[in-house]
């Protein structure tokens, strides 16, 4: 009675999903190499033009004062808005723009601004382009953030490039071209279900998926429980008039066989797929401490910006003495006691431009271990050292995290582990024990991010993309399988 009914359930629960696991074991190639369309921080200074020093004409510390802000200032950044010099002042959660040629606050975007920019994105003439005005979400606006923005306007050039600008900030918010697009339906978007009909309904959405991920799972392990219970090594059933481990024939023998091959990845894969939408709280609780690791790291490494110090002298000597590089943006920071510009060149490389001194490319690794050394130690003993690979928990199949870093381990019940850029002197990533879940049940079963095999390419993308069209093909099985149970019900209507 138990087989009879763990039968039944997997059959029927096959029916119900089988088409979904087959899309997303296939979906699951696109993703190893497509994202879903977005707009970084590097993708804008990509796009922007350098730094003009001889329009650099209004201190950052009058420019502040404008704001009227009660809080300090967090953070500063020089580049460029519509071709022109733009302070970028952040204070708590709060973000605010000046022009830094004029002192000015930046408006809301007109629509001849706002084709300008969307004109030097693309780099196509404006004349080309069509706007049109984007008030409901459409496929590439899903995103919660987006959602915030409106109103949008979309601009359409010929060659398929679309570009979307916030009518309030006048800045770019989405960018996509025909191959983009192309990519993301051969990845994200199935393997998201991210249809917009669906997806633009954000609670009934994440519902969606987990109960899908959830019932797949069980389908998944019933399958294989299933599988192993008839499975026979003593070859007990007659197949073709010879002893037989398995007593199918045709498409139900493959999906046997095939579901007994990959039916525990199958399973992991879809229970690591619902972690995704964190259906519940798994992650485990920190101990409490004392102030967050990354404040007290961040207060050891920068200090608090002194405006006064920034001026647009200082700003055009440290552009001078980077004349032979396109310098799209400076940062103004106190890094370990010194006054610097954190310069990003057209490249994405940074430098390290003081206040009083020459350039560097970074600050030296042991002057930041001594620093982190003395002034880490407030949240317990820490060890220090420069890490030159991707390990465990720092780690980029896309090669695009920096290295090397600083990592910085703390002898805690929590195994709190930073990791430092020494070119910036910032948190790159963090993680504790509380990470677990997301690290190894969800990236780990998910992605296969095994440091043994991702650090060994191509080999990652031969065991995943055989693990894929293994699970596509178990999923093709049940598709027909399943048809076969629907066509013999509907069959038996038809015929009362």
């Amino acid at each position: 009675m138990i087989k009879r009914v763990a039968i039944v359930a997997h059959r029927w629960l096959g029916v119900a999903f089988c088409l979904l696991f087959f899309i997303w074991f296939l979906s699951g190639i696109g993703m190893m190499y497509w994202d879903y369309p977005a707009v970084t921080a590097a993708d804008r200074l990509a796009r922007s033009p350098a730094l003009d020093p001889s329009q650099i004409v209004v201190a950052p510390e009058a420019a502040y004062a404008s704001l009227s802000e009660s809080q300090p200032v967090t953070s500063v950044r020089l580049n460029t808005f519509d071709g022109r010099p733009v302070y970028r002042f952040r204070s708590g959660r709060r973000n605010a723009l000046v022009y830094a040629d004029t002192g000015e606050r930046p408006r809301d975007a007109s629509p001849e601004m706002m084709r300008r920019t969307a004109a030097a994105w693309t780099g196509r003439p404006a004349s080309e382009s069509v706007a049109t005005a984007v008030n409901e979400v459409d496929q590439w606006t899903l995103d919660g953030p987006l959602r915030t923005l409106r109103p949008l306007w979309k601009f359409s050039w010929p060659s398929g490039e679309q570009v979307y600008i916030s009518q309030a900030s006048g800045e770019v918010v989405q960018s996509t071209t025909t191959a983009s697009r192309i990519q993301a339906y051969l990845g994200p978007i199935p393997h998201w279900l991210y249809f917009t009909p669906l997806r633009k309904h954000g609670p009934q959405w994440s519902t969606f998926v987990t109960w899908s991920s959830g019932l797949a799972t069980v389908s998944a392990l019933l399958g294989l429980v299933i599988g192993i219970w008839i499975y026979s090594p003593s070859k007990r059933y007659r197949r073709r008039g010879e002893p037989a481990s398995i007593p199918y024939e045709g498409q139900k023998r493959w999906h046997l066989i095939l579901g007994l091959i990959v039916g525990v990845s199958a399973a992991t894969w879809a229970f690591s797929g619902m972690l995704s939408m964190d259906p519940f709280p798994l992650r485990t609780s920190r101990q409490d401490t004392g102030p967050p690791v990354g404040a007290l790291l961040t207060r050891a490494l920068r200090a608090p910006i002194r405006l006064d110090a920034y001026s647009p002298e200082r700003q055009r000597q440290a552009l001078a003495q980077l004349e032979n590089r396109s310098v799209k943006e400076l940062e103004f920071a106190s890094i370990a006691g010194y006054l610097v510009f954190v310069a990003v060149m057209d490249s994405g490389d940074t430098q390290l431009v003081p206040l009083d001194g020459s350039p560097a490319t970074e600050l030296g690794s042991q002057d930041l271990a001594d620093i982190l050394s003395a002034n880490a130690k407030a949240s317990g003993e820490i060890d220090v050292s420069v890490l030159d690979h991707y390990d465990a928990y720092y780690e980029d199949r896309r090669r695009q995290r920096p290295l090397p870093v600083l990592l910085v381990e703390w002898h805690d019940a929590d195994r709190t582990r930073a990791y430092i850029d020494p070119t910036t002197a910032r948190i790159v990533a963090m993680y504790d024990s509380g990470d677990w879940v997301s690290r190894w049940l969800y990236h780990g079963l998910h992605s296969f991010d095994f440091p043994w095999l991702y650090n060994h390419r191509p080999a990652w993308d031969i065991v995943v993309i055989t693990f894929m069209l293994g699970g596509a093909t178990l999923s093709a099985t049940a598709l027909m399988l399943a048809w076969r149970v629907v066509a013999a019900r509907l069959g038996a209507l038809i015929n009362r």
